[in-house]
């Protein structure tokens, strides 16, 4: 069983910046890609950025290019999502996630991933 814990939202300004971490219980973390999720009230989940095994790899959401980065730290067993220039419209409740391969190809469909933290709300006000 896999736990992924979400942790460093809250409420920023626009303009603002905050990072968000995800701590993820087990031995095998370093042996998935990962990925970012976000929901805002009354939308469909979306896809924000994930991350291959090693981190060499990383695919961001065109939304958020630019602005957010993604990264891991396998010895601590955590991501991260570094999110800058933030916008009120980045607003909603970010998700963090395990697929079930090393790769991030086919990355940004929810269907593509396995375990799913319980979410940190990120709101942006303007």
């Amino acid at each position: 069983q896999v736990q992924l814990v979400e942790s460093g939202g809250g409420l920023v300004q626009a303009g603002g910046s905050l990072r968000l971490s995800c701590v993820a219980s087990g031995r095998t973390f370093s042996s998935y890609a990962m990925g970012w999720f976000r929901q805002a009230p009354g939308k469909e989940r979306e896809f924000v950025a994930s991350i291959n095994w090693s981190g060499s790899s990383t695919y961001v959401a065109d939304s958020v290019k630019g602005r957010f980065t993604i990264s891991r730290d396998n010895a601590n067993t955590t991501m991260y999502l570094q999110m800058n220039s933030l916008k009120p419209e980045d607003t909603a409740v970010y998700y963090c996630a395990r697929r079930p391969t090393s790769s991030i190809i086919g990355a940004y469909a929810p269907s593509g991933y396995d375990y799913w933290g319980q979410g940190t709300q990120v709101t942006v006000s303007s």
